[in-house]
C-alpha cells in the first residue's frame, strides 16, 4: 500500500504511506481524491530550480497567486436576534503576527435533504441549497477568516467558485464509501502560503469512512512564522467511540509529525469532533490522555445527553437508559481496544499535542458557555441540541479574542437551525489567534529531504 516517495518524506511515519500528490499551482483549488489512508504532498521553502529538481520537471513548484480581481467587501448586517458579539482576552498579546481560523459544519445538501425529520421547525425555503449557499458565503465573507475549516460539504466546486472571488484558495477531501460529503479548507492567498499538505483517509486504518485535511502554512510577510492546521469531521453514531477516539488519536499524531518537521509550529485542529464538552473524548483532547476501561464506549461522546428535550429539562425519560446501557457495554472487546488505542493490549489512548480550546480560553458570559467555558450549544435541530465544534490550538500561538455563539433561549425561540441568517444547523467558530514565540530559527529551516547539498 506504500510508496517510496512518501517513505523518503516520512522515515518515521507509524505508517505506510500512500502515493505524493504534487505540481497543482494553487489558482487551481485542490481536489483530494479517495485513493489511500494517506497522501501527502510538501513544497519546501526553496528556489524553483531546486524544487524542480526534487519532485522532477513535470511539477513546476507550487505559488499561491492572489487573485487578480477580488471582489470588493460588502458590509452584511445580521439582524438583531441573532447578533454574535467578539469577546477579547482580558490580556491580549502584542503581537503584530495575526490570524483568524474558522470551523464551520456547514450542512451538506444531500443530508439536509436526507434528513427532514430534523428540520421539522426549519421553513423549507431555509434548507434548499440554493438559498443557504448565499447566506453561508454572507456569514463568512461577514467574518472575514483567514483560514476556514469546513465540514460536511458536498458542493465544494459551487463554493469555490465564490470563495476564489473573494480571495481565497481551496482543497477538498470527499469521504470515502457512498458519502458525498468532505472537508474543504480555506486560505486567503494574500495572508498564508501553503508548504505541504495531508489528506487522511481513515478507513484505510479501519476507522469507517471519515477523512481529515492536514495542512502547513507559512505566512507571506514573514516566512518564518508557520501553522499546522487540521480539519476533521468526527465520525457521529454517538455509540462508537473508540472510533472518534482512534479518528483524534491519529490526526493529533500525524499533525505533531508535520509539526516537527516544519520547525515545531504551532497547532490548530478545528473540526465537528462530534463530542461534547462533558464527556470523556473532550477529556483526552484537553489532558493528551484518556484510560478507556473507565468509560462505557457507548458514552465516550456525551451525545446521546443531547437531546433538546433533555437538555431544555422537558423531560428526563432517558436516565434509566443511560444507566442500564453503562451496564450492558462497559466490556471491551479486543479489536475496539486496538481501534481506540492503537494496540489490542493497552488500555491508554494518547495523543502528542498539548491543546487548549480557544473558546474555554477566552471566557464569556455564562448565557452563552458552559462551566467548561466551551459554548452552550453550537449545533440545534429536533434531535440534539448541544457543543461538538472546536477551535483546539497548541503551544506557540494564544486566542485574543473570539466570535461568541448564541444564548439557548434565542435558539430556543427559533425552534432549530438552520435560520434566515444562518446557512447551516451548526454554528461558526471563528478565532483570531497570535504568534505567541518564533519557531526554532528566525530563519525559515527546510525539511532535510528538500535540502540541496
Amino acid at each position: 500500500m506504500g510508496c517510496s516517495a512518501c517513505s523518503r518524506l516520512h522515515p518515521f511515519s507509524p505508517m505506510t504511506m500512500a502515493s505524493a500528490t504534487l505540481g497543482q499551482p494553487l489558482h487551481k483549488p485542490i481536489f483530494f481524491k479517495p485513493t489511500s489512508a494517506i497522501s501527502c504532498s510538501m513544497v519546501g521553502p526553496t528556489s524553483s530550480s531546486s524544487s524542480s529538481s526534487s519532485i522532477g520537471s513535470d511539477s513546476p513548484r507550487w505559488n499561491n497567486p492572489i487573485p487578480r480581481h477580488p471582489s470588493p467587501s460588502t458590509s452584511y448586517d445580521t439582524p438583531p436576534d441573532i447578533l454574535r458579539h467578539w469577546i477579547e482576552l482580558q490580556q491580549p498579546l502584542a503581537s503584530e503576527d495575526r490570524f483568524t481560523v474558522a470551523s464551520y459544519n456547514i450542512l451538506g445538501d444531500r443530508n439536509a435533504s436526507k434528513h427532514k425529520d430534523l428540520y421539522l421547525n426549519v421553513p423549507s425555503d431555509y434548507i434548499r441549497w440554493g438559498y443557504r449557499k448565499r447566506v453561508l458565503c454572507e456569514e463568512i465573507m461577514r467574518w472575514s477568516p483567514d483560514i476556514i475549516c469546513m465540514q460536511e460539504v458536498d458542493k465544494y466546486f459551487d463554493l469555490r467558485h465564490t470563495m476564489e472571488k473573494a480571495g481565497y484558495v481551496g482543497s477538498y477531501k470527499r469521504r470515502t464509501g457512498d458519502s458525498v460529503d468532505g472537508c474543504a479548507t480555506f486560505w486567503k492567498a494574500a495572508k498564508f502560503r501553503l508548504l505541504e499538505r495531508e489528506s487522511i483517509e481513515f478507513k484505510g486504518l479501519g476507522l469507517r469512512d471519515n477523512v481529515a485535511q492536514l495542512s502547513v502554512f507559512e505566512m507571506c510577510r514573514d516566512e518564518s512564522r508557520r501553522l499546522v492546521v487540521g480539519n476533521i469531521h468526527v465520525l457521529y453514531r454517538p455509540s462508537r467511540g473508540e472510533v472518534k477516539l482512534g479518528q483524534i488519536r491519529f490526526l493529533s499524531s500525524r499533525a505533531q509529525v508535520l509539526s516537527n518537521r516544519w520547525g515545531n509550529a504551532p497547532v490548530v485542529l478545528g473540526g465537528d469532533f462530534n463530542s461534547t464538552p462533558q464527556s470523556a473524548i473532550y477529556k483526552f483532547l484537553s489532558t493528551s490522555e484518556l484510560n478507556i476501561k473507565s468509560y462505557s464506549r457507548r458514552e465516550l461522546s456525551g451525545q446521546r445527553s443531547c437531546h433538546p428535550s433533555q437538555v431544555l429539562g422537558v423531560n428526563s425519560e432517558s436516565s434509566s437508559v443511560t444507566v442500564m446501557d453503562r451496564l450492558l457495554n462497559d466490556c471491551w472487546t479486543d479489536e475496539e481496544v486496538k481501534a481506540a488505542t492503537g494496540t489490542a493490549n493497552c488500555d491508554l489512548v494518547m495523543h502528542p499535542l498539548q491543546l487548549s480550546s480557544s473558546y474555554a480560553t477566552v471566557k464569556g458570559s455564562s448565557n452563552t458557555r458552559d462551566s467548561n467555558g466551551e459554548p452552550l450549544a453550537t449545533s440545534y435541530h429536533s434531535k440534539f441540541l448541544g457543543t461538538v465544534d472546536y477551535l483546539w490550538y497548541s503551544e506557540g500561538i494564544l486566542p485574543i479574542k473570539v466570535l461568541d455563539t448564541l444564548p439557548i433561549d434565542t435558539l430556543r425561540r427559533n425552534g432549530g437551525l438552520p435560520w434566515k441568517k444562518i446557512g447551516s444547523d451548526h454554528l461558526a467558530l471563528v478565532s483570531e489567534f497570535a504568534f505567541s514565540r518564533r519557531t526554532e530559527d528566525d530563519e525559515p529551516a527546510m525539511p532535510a529531504v528538500l535540502r540541496s547539498d
